[in-house]
């Protein structure tokens, strides 16, 4: 099953986060997303024509966060929205981060 397909499962904590061997593979099924170099998290910035482009992008990707139940940062400004994404229960990523970020690139 592709991620965008898939659906995040609720993380508590009391799980390791993904070694960069286990995301690397996930990062294949992304585009143009960048791994940390600590592996801790994943972005991407998403260019617009001008503001109120990267705000209607960024109510977007909140639709898709609260549907999901993992939410990740957004910076906004003029003409772009970075989208970074990691499981603050595990201080690292986890499968849901990719599954968004696969929902994200769908959107976008």
């Amino acid at each position: 099953m592709q991620l965008a397909e898939k659906k995040c499962v609720a993380c508590e904590g009391g799980i390791p986060p993904l070694s960069r061997s286990q995301a690397e593979p996930l990062m294949k099924e992304l585009q143009g997303w960048t791994l940390s170099g600590d592996t801790r998290w994943i972005s991407k910035e998403f260019k617009f024509a001008d503001f109120a482009g990267a705000m209607k992008f960024a109510d977007a990707v909140a639709s898709i966060a609260e549907a999901e139940q993992h939410h990740p940062d957004l910076q906004i400004s003029w003409g772009k929205t970075v989208v970074e994404l990691t499981t603050h229960a595990l201080k690292g990523l986890s499968e849901n981060d990719f599954i968004i970020a696969a929902k994200v690139d769908k959107i976008a």
